[in-house]
């Protein structure tokens, strides 16, 4: 489904890839400031989009419309904001592959891992991977498409929040200038901060980290327990995060940054955060995979569990709320035996990154 509207070269749409809730905020928020187009897959949503400005139930700005299209939106855009789950990346990666170009500017918004599983392999037939066998977004980009100049998106951003315009800031973390002043430039607002960052692994890896933390919070606040023990959680799993994310390649100070510490203390105590409603929901003795189906967006801590949790073994790494969490979601291990056993855990050292 094709628009008939075509902008000047000198006037290029802001393109936004999916149109689920945090797309459709960084859509609105573009939409201050430029015409937007946003890409759905669905037929039916193009058309609610492009007839009653809404999008499943929520209000869209009157400069955004919508295509199902890819070749469109690719060549008449030149800078697109993918906002889609970690488990369709790829396959939307491949789908836009063919109308991307090297001038183009991809800023990401997905907070996941993807796996390089060999061919005829499924993730039941693995015991262990590498790094090289784990994927960011922004490397799925590269690997997929001819794009050069890429970014992310990262930091304290609750969607439910951020619709409503209550104050908030991000994280455009990207090896280009450009990529950083280009996101800052479209999305600063008085009630949206942007900051910048040279380091995209380590922003993208403190989104996607702090979402096994947030789970364990859930179970944590299902269990009735207090602030104390949220605040024990919060800190050990920020050196926790730490120690992966270096392993994984990040920098120690990417983690310490909004995207690190400000994300994690906000997914951690915020039932708007899906993963910390997992987490909740598991430890009042839902089922996950019932969990999962009840929840209209993906909640990427699970799979970044299990991913971690392949990565780390064999490994000289310790990641004991990682490790004990998988059992929880994987292996049936009763949420009150795991907080239980996660505060016994014998620990010397208080902070011990910095000293690296």
């Amino acid at each position: 489904m094709v628009m008939n509207l075509r902008n000047s070269l000198n006037n290029k749409s802001i393109g936004v890839i999916g149109i689920g809730s945090f797309g459709t905020v960084i859509a609105n928020i573009l939409a201050e400031k430029n015409e937007v187009i946003v890409y759905a897959r669905n037929p039916e949503v193009v058309e609610e989009i492009n007839q009653r400005h809404m999008v499943e139930g929520k209000k869209l700005h009157l400069r955004i419309k919508a295509t199902d299209d890819p070749e469109y939106i690719c060549d008449r855009c030149d800078i697109l904001f993918p906002m889609i789950s970690s488990s369709g990346f790829t396959e939307v990666m491949r789908k836009f592959s063919p109308f991307l170009h090297p001038y183009h500017l991809l800023i990401h918004g997905t907070k996941g891992l993807c796996l390089d599983l060999p061919p005829g392999k499924s993730l039941e037939d693995v015991q262990q991977i590498n790094r090289e066998n784990i994927y960011t977004m922004s490397e799925v980009i590269q690997n997929e498409t001819v794009v050069v100049r890429i970014g992310c998106l990262a930091g304290p951003n609750l969607a439910k929040e951020l619709e409503v315009g209550q104050p908030a800031a991000t994280v455009i973390a990207s090896r280009y200038d450009e990529v950083i002043l280009e996101g800052q430039r479209l999305l600063r607002n008085d009630n949206f901060q942007v900051y910048g960052n040279k380091d995209i692994i380590g922003v993208e890896l403190s989104g996607v980290l702090k979402n096994i933390i947030a789970i364990a919070a859930g179970a944590l606040a299902g269990m009735g327990l207090g602030e104390n023990a949220k605040g024990l959680l919060i800190s050990r799993g920020m050196v926790e995060m730490i120690h992966l994310g270096k392993a994984l390649g990040g920098s120690t100070n990417s983690f310490i940054g909004l995207a690190g510490v400000g994300d994690l203390v906000t997914t951690c105590s915020s039932t708007f955060s899906r993963n910390y409603t997992v987490g909740y929901k598991l430890a009042q003795g839902e089922n996950l995979e019932l969990i999962k189906q009840g929840m209209e967006e993906t909640a990427e801590g699970i799979n970044t569990v299990r991913l971690v949790k392949l990565f780390i073994e064999g490994k000289d790494l310790r990641a004991p709320i990682t490790e004990t969490l998988y059992r929880v979601l994987f292996e049936g291990y009763k949420v009150e035996l795991a907080l239980q056993y996660l505060m016994k855990i014998p620990l010397n050292v208080d902070v011990d990154f910095l000293e690296d």
